[in-house]
């Protein structure tokens, strides 16, 4: 199953340490989260095995998530947390065994330009490669668009290639969401086709409304059938808000041509 549920999002009927074992039973293989860091680490790995599933990506921490923090790579008032940052994201992936750590780019300060904060980003992400890469972990950046997230410093996918080539570290990938390009600038099976070199995972769901594929506009089973014909032959993360219970969203993927894609 290369489909992987973002388990931030979905599952939210039971607990979150329950729903590593609401996905197996699913019929999930592996998974992605948001933040795990309300529970420590070896309640997080417990969860995991005692589910069966890997857990294949999460988020470094993002500061103050409550008073609007969306990262903190580009705010040159917070290098110590960030550092820190680094660190407590090691010790859950260690634990966890998960290799790829997604490094929220965060907003742009009220009263600076992008432009000025845009060299201690380059320079946060470079750091955040440079220390996970000595533990076989790979950084992925990601656009978010600034209807969801003002003024965040990667809007769109050009900004996002362009940090990927200033940073100049081979274990920093993009991370593609679909949901984020649609919102952000369309054309997405062109603009995947751009920089499908760059990218090291995918992330799914509809729009509007961030629910499943199939709730909005975009036509999933043509995307995926694209990405096939491409070659990408990496994960999918469903990173979508579901439009009733988690299992009734599911039903998307029945579809003869979805379902032959994400099991094979």
């Amino acid at each position: 199953m290369r489909a992987v549920p973002n388990l931030s999002l979905m599952f939210q009927e039971v607990p979150f340490l329950e729903r590593f074992a609401a996905a197996r039973r699913a019929g999930f293989r592996a998974v992605e989260f948001q933040f795990p860091y309300d529970h420590p680490p070896e309640d997080v790995r417990h969860a995991v095995h005692e589910a069966g599933v890997e857990v294949v990506l999460f988020n470094l921490p993002p500061g103050d998530w409550a008073a609007g923090d969306r990262g903190m790579a580009c705010d040159p008032d917070r290098q110590q947390a960030f550092e820190e940052s680094v660190e407590q994201a090691l010790r859950y992936a260690e634990a966890l065994g998960c290799s790829k750590l997604h490094c929220l780019a965060g907003r742009v300060p009220e009263g600076s330009a992008p432009e000025a904060v845009w060299p201690v980003l380059v320079e946060r992400v470079r750091y955040a490669a440079d220390i996970l890469g000595r533990f076989g972990r790979t950084v992925m950046v990601e656009a978010c668009n600034e209807m969801d997230m003002p003024r965040f410093a990667l809007p769109n996918i050009g900004r996002a290639v362009a940090l990927l080539e200033a940073v100049g570290r081979d274990n920093v990938r993009l991370q593609f969401d679909f949901y984020h390009v649609q919102r952000s600038q369309g054309e997405l099976l062109a603009t995947f086709r751009a920089v499908e070199r760059f990218v090291g995972h995918v992330q799914i769901a509809d729009n509007p409304g961030r629910h499943e594929p199939g709730t909005g506009e975009i036509h999933y089973a043509n995307v995926l059938a694209a990405l096939g014909r491409m070659g990408y032959d990496g994960m999918v993360g469903l990173e979508y808000i579901p439009s009733g219970r988690t299992v009734d969203s599911l039903a998307w993927m029945d579809e003869e041509e979805i379902r032959s894609w994400l099991t094979r």
